[in-house]
């Protein structure tokens, strides 16, 4: 088992990108319960070791060595300070697709009050979100939703880690009010 810590480390740190269960058990040529165990066991080393790593899981069986989000501004310092930042419009774009998804363009410019085609493109891009779809409605607009690398990008496991939307967020009746605006405005 301890030939195996070291094989799952390696793996991980030299990748960069994320590695599924099935990969992982591949390259090491161990059953994907004992890689699943060997990943549980450097969770457990790194916290302990308040180390600047961890070992972190996106979904179910996709795992990534990543740095602690507690060092992030002195890491940003070293690499491209502004390189990965998102502007304003882009992440009010992407909260709205987050909490919402799948979310149309149009239901998107209804709550910004503004056109989105240039921030949608920009964020498929970087592929944040993507087409999730077309509604089934008159014009068969474009759904869009997150993706995994959305994930990946907020430190998130899966879509229910988002925070709770705070008090004075829109209520059920002014969400429905709002859909039938859109809806109208779409029949026209």
């Amino acid at each position: 088992m301890r030939s195996l810590l070291g094989m799952v480390e390696a793996l991980l740190f030299v990748s960069g990108d994320p590695l599924s269960l099935k990969e992982l058990s591949k390259a090491t040529e161990w059953d994907e319960d004992a890689v699943r165990e060997a990943l549980d066991e450097l969770r457990l080393r790194y916290q302990d070791a308040d180390s600047g790593l961890r070992i972190v899981a996106l979904g179910e069986d996709t795992f990534q060595l990543a740095t602690r989000p507690e060092y992030g501004e002195t890491i940003g310092k070293l690499l491209a300070p502004h390189a990965n930042r998102l502007s304003k419009p882009a992440l009010e774009t992407l909260t709205i697709v987050a909490y919402r998804q799948p979310a149309t363009a149009a239901e998107i410019e209804a709550i910004r009050g503004v056109s989105c085609d240039g921030v949608l493109k920009t964020l498929q891009e970087r592929e944040l979100i993507s087409e999730a779809g077309r509604k089934q409605t008159p014009g068969r607009p474009i759904l869009y939703a997150t993706t995994p690398a959305f994930l990946h990008y907020f430190g998130l496991t899966s879509i229910e880690d988002l925070p709770a939307l705070p008090d004075d967020a829109p209520t059920e009746i002014e969400q429905q009010a709002a859909q039938l605006s859109l809806e109208a405005a779409s029949a026209l």
